[in-house]
């Protein structure tokens, strides 16, 4: 299990959306810990359709200075798993603060589970699971997946394309800083569940609601283009539930995750993570 850690942004480090964000994230702990709920996956589905319909909105962590952003009304696919991962492991302990979904916001989101500057947010899946992995936060199933598969790439899509970030289009000390990150990614090998597989039995079966899932890509420099979580239909077939550009908002997709994935010729296929419990 993750080792309780000390909240180390303060409140004057924080951002929020607004001032109904700690009124909102303190109900839905009471909803989750009124539900009995204890299972961290169980956690994670529930909280996902209490989240239901919340508005896709990009780029809410980027400002002038790296702050502790707080935004449960506006999420993108990645501030949606930070979001159900902050809110379950504040559940799993019989909490319903916000200053406990903040500690565990900042624990998820940042390297060492501190926030420092912008070089210490956990840009990249493959560094996020990495880190999270390290300190107990998270475990990674993709291996352990039917027909899963290792594959080889090199992640340095930001310092490649360092104009279309703001915090990194004129400040070459931060480039530098985000290019020893990746250096660590050099020719870095990664499991991967191939899409052509999404509907194969044992796979539906080895998969479970409330995983969290990574869409992996074929561009170049890059590892995970995607995010969201598994929920299953009535027949076992798996279907993502997401933060959605295209929706515009969190929505569960109507086709299986096999048939989205077939026809994007960019993607490889998955993985897959859970909450350590």
């Amino acid at each position: 299990m993750a080792a309780l850690m000390p909240q180390a942004a303060t409140v004057a480090q924080m951002r929020f959306h607004c001032e109904s964000d700690t009124i909102r994230i303190g109900e839905l702990l009471k909803e989750g810990r009124d539900s009995g709920l204890t299972e961290a996956n169980a956690l994670v589905s529930f909280y996902a359709h209490r989240l239901l319909g919340t508005p896709y909105v990009g780029h809410t962590l980027e400002g002038d200075t790296e702050m502790l952003t707080i935004n449960i009304h506006e999420l993108d696919c990645t501030t949606f798993i930070e979001t159900l991962y902050a809110l379950t492991r504040a559940t799993m302990e019989r909490r319903v603060s916000w200053r406990d979904y903040a500690r565990h916001l900042e624990s998820v989101r940042y390297r060492g589970g501190t926030m420092g500057d912008y070089s210490t947010r956990l840009h990249y899946i493959s560094d996020w699971i990495v880190d999270n992995r390290s300190r107990g936060n998270l475990v990674e199933v993709t291996p352990d997946v039917p027909h899963s598969k290792y594959t080889v790439k090199t992640i340095d899509f930001m310092t490649t394309h360092a104009d279309n970030y703001r915090s990194l289009k004129n400040d070459s000390a931060m480039v530098e800083k985000i290019r020893r990150v990746e250096s660590g990614y050099t020719n870095h090998r990664m499991p991967l569940l191939p899409k052509s597989w999404l509907q194969d039995k044992r796979v539906e079966q080895t998969l479970r609601e409330g995983d969290f899932v990574g869409l992996m890509t074929t561009t170049r420099g890059l590892d995970i283009s995607h995010l969201g979580i598994v929920v299953k239909d009535k027949k076992g077939h798996l279907h993502l539930l997401d933060a959605s550009s295209s929706g515009g908002k969190v929505m569960e997709e109507t086709p299986t995750l096999r048939d989205q994935l077939r026809n994007y010729k960019s993607n490889l296929g998955i993985r897959v993570f859970r909450i350590n419990p």
